[in-house]
Parts: C-alpha cells; structure tokens; sequence
C-alpha cells in the first residue's frame, strides 16, 4: 500500500500554472498564459506562447530543465516495490513450506529487502532534490524572466495562479516512509533466515563438559535401578570398621532374617 501511494501520488501528477502580460498596447496583452506540464518532468519540451508587446507577433518559449530521470527511477521502485511485495505475500501464505526449504527463501528475501531499503533511501533523496528544482523551473516568476515583452518596465507581467505540488511533497513523504518500512522489516526477515538463533545456541563445547560432568559425579542415571532400589556394585560391599561384610541389594532383607 505503501508503495502504491508513493508511485500513485508522483506518477499520476499533472499541473498548471497560468500567467499575465499586460502590454502598454492593450490590444497586444494576454491576461491568461496558460502553461501545463506532467510527469515525468521533461519540462524543456513544454512550450507555450507570449506576446512579445511588438504588435501581434508572439514568441514560442519553453521551460527550463529535464528531472525525468529522478522521477522516473523513484516510480521504477515504487512499482517494483509493490510487485515484490505482493509476490513474497502470495508465498508466504500458499508456499511457506518451499519457501523454507533449505533456507533459501528466507536468505533471497533478506538480500531483497536490504536492496530495497537502499533503493528506497537512494530513490527518495534524488526525488526529493528533482522536485525542489521541478518547483524552481514552474514558479510563475520564474518563468516571467523568460518572457521579452517582461524585460520592457512599460508592460506588466503578473503571476495569476502557481502550480500545486502537494501531491507531489506526499509522494516524497511516502518515499521516506517506505525506507523506514522496508529497513524494519530487515530484522524480521533476519530472524527468518535462522541466522539469529543459531547466535543465541549454546557452544558445543560447553554442552559436552555439562554432560560429562553429570556423568562423572554421581548423579549417574544408572545407579538408580528401575524398581528404585540402590544397584551400585560396590557402593556397600566393602568391609567396615567391624569386619563385617554387608551388602545391601534387593535381597538384604532375606540375608537379614537367615543370619537371626
């Protein structure tokens, strides 16, 4: 969505300014010079016409300037941005599971998504500096100095209605808006690639010496019979201090009341 608003707000743009010239032979004025121009900003081939204020010949001027290229390639992003993005979303629904095979996909889609950032981050700035100078080259007084008949303090050139740009200042808006969503989303699709939880595993050499440790002490999980009883062999086997052997298996008991 994002996306769509970013490329709809610049792509889709068309604007008008108009402009007066007032010769000081009425009959030679034109109080509505209207001049239209669109993306993608090519406005050295927008021309239009003034009196020149020297009977009734008229001059053929055009404006200033070609940011076609800052504007284009922010809407090639945007465009590109919204495929990939409908395209990983139709995977991550009905082929999640070929999507984590091997952990290629999530490995692809992070590299796509760290390019993206860039991209977006790249795109936006160009386009934020090709619409300042887009909104120099259309300022009606701009665009007056162009006009001879201007030049003659006996005429009057007057700006009557400037272009509307704020469409345009939303689609760098949502430039920048993108950056900011597609470089968050760098961190999930990292945690995605399993490279952030094999981070977060114990060493292996730690695990081992937990284990041997336990097996060596004695917390032995086979000095505990399965009916419960104490089986170690020669834990009580040895001769005591009186002598006396004793052993205390499962028979003690028997041994016990034979001795009585």
């Amino acid at each position: 969505l994002f996306a769509i608003f970013a490329f709809a707000t610049c792509g889709g743009y068309s604007g008008e300014l108009r402009l007066s010239v007032d010769c000081a032979n009425k009959s030679e004025s034109d109080l509505s010079i209207d001049i239209a121009f669109a993306y993608p900003f090519r406005l050295h081939q927008v021309n239009f016409e003034a009196p020149t204020c020297e009977g009734k010949r008229r001059e053929t001027l055009s404006l200033i300037g070609d940011f076609s290229s800052s504007a284009e390639f922010f809407v090639t992003i945007a465009v590109f941005a919204f495929l990939y993005s409908l395209a990983a979303t139709v995977v991550y629904i009905f082929f999640q599971n070929k999507y984590r095979e091997n952990n290629r996909g999530p490995l692809i889609d992070f590299i796509v998504t760290v390019v993206f950032s860039f991209l977006w981050l790249v795109g936006s700035s160009a386009w934020a500096k090709g619409l300042s100078d887009v909104k120099i080259a259309t300022d009606p007084d701009e665009v007056l100095l162009l006009m001879s008949a201007c030049k003659q303090q006996s005429n009057k050139c007057l700006p009557v209605r400037s272009p509307v740009m704020s469409s345009l200042n939303t689609s760098v808006v949502f430039g920048y808006l993108n950056f900011i969503l597609w470089a968050g989303n760098i961190w999930f699709v990292f945690k995605e690639t399993g490279w952030h939880s094999s981070g977060q595993r114990h060493p292996p050499d730690t695990m081992e010496k937990q284990s041997s440790s336990y097996n060596q002490g004695g917390y032995n999980q086979d000095s505990y019979g399965p009916t419960g009883g104490y089986n170690q062999p020669g834990s009580y086997g040895q001769v005591g201090e009186y002598g006396q052997s004793q052993s205390y298996s499962q028979s003690g008991p028997t041994s016990f009341s034979n001795q009585i």
